[in-house]
């Protein structure tokens, strides 16, 4: 059999060359199309490292149980009584919790140089970053699920029905979605994983632990309430709460989705600026 190849006097193979020369290249993607591939990556992260889901399945069951059945009797009156007010308040604690790891991911990336290849690609440059996003609400939907159906174990009955139930996860999702783009910022001007872990548990223990997630704020004292009656997590809580018992009113729901459109306007394109201008 003849093996010899045609080479060239440059020494390069002609049938190589020829490939190369004639061959055309494949189109640019269009910003969504890349955006998914992104997002497609990011969801394989999670099936070949499933330990990063620990926080999103572990978590909402610990405090839902805890909560329910320590301090349930005492705050309530029984238990089942306190899992009506409490679950869509866990709801949305879990899932703005988990929102955290969108920063401490994106500043790994960072570390490892990874981002670098990223924008010397031919692509819509934001699409790593949108596409990370899309991909952190299958978490948010995997931790919403978790509790929900946790809660209808332990008792919880929602008065608006299933209809009211995937109409609060879709709200909390939007304002999940929107609060992200903060802690992408926040992972593209921090040094290290933890150092975003860390700012951002200073700004979400205060903001969740002083809302209505737990307790009435009538409870609290004048000057508590009024921060509780202007934090944003208090009026997620009352709008997710409100949908699933069927109280809700368009002011509720409109307040949320109007958050999240300014949070969405302020910080997505400050995260593409810090993206592009990342040394």
């Amino acid at each position: 059999m003849n093996t010899t190849s045609n080479t060239t006097k440059d020494g390069v193979d002609e049938a190589l060359r020829t490939a190369l020369s004639t061959r055309d290249r494949p189109p640019k993607a269009n910003g969504i199309t890349s955006s998914f591939v992104f997002a497609w990556r990011a969801i394989l992260k999670i099936k070949y490292v499933p330990e990063q889901l620990f926080d999103v399945t572990m978590f909402p069951i610990m405090f839902t149980l805890m909560f329910t059945y320590l301090f349930g009797g005492a705050l309530a009156g029984s238990p089942s009584e306190y899992l009506q007010f409490l679950l869509p308040g866990i709801l949305v604690q879990t899932v703005v919790f988990t929102s955290i790891y969108t920063g401490t991911a994106l500043n790994t990336d960072i570390s490892k140089g990874i981002f670098d290849r990223f924008r010397s690609l031919p692509i819509w440059s934001p699409s790593p970053l949108v596409g990370a996003l899309l991909a952190d609400t299958i978490r948010y939907t995997i931790a919403s699920s978790i509790v929900i159906v946790l809660g209808l174990i332990l008792g919880f009955r929602p008065s608006g029905g299933v209809i009211g139930v995937l109409l609060g996860v879709l709200l909390l999702l939007v304002f999940a979605f929107s609060l992200s783009w903060i802690f992408t910022s926040l992972g593209l001007v921090m040094r290290t994983p933890n150092a975003v872990m860390g700012v951002s548990m200073v700004v979400l223990f205060p903001l969740t632990f002083g809302s209505n997630v737990f307790v009435d704020p009538e409870t609290m004292p004048s000057w508590l309430q009024a921060f509780v009656e202007v934090n944003p997590i208090t009026l997620l809580v009352t709008a997710v709460r409100g949908l699933m018992q069927g109280t809700v009113t368009f002011e509720q729901i409109g307040v949320v989705l109007l958050s999240s459109l300014v949070i969405v306007v302020i910080f997505a394109p400050l995260t593409i600026y810090l993206y592009r201008n990342k040394k």
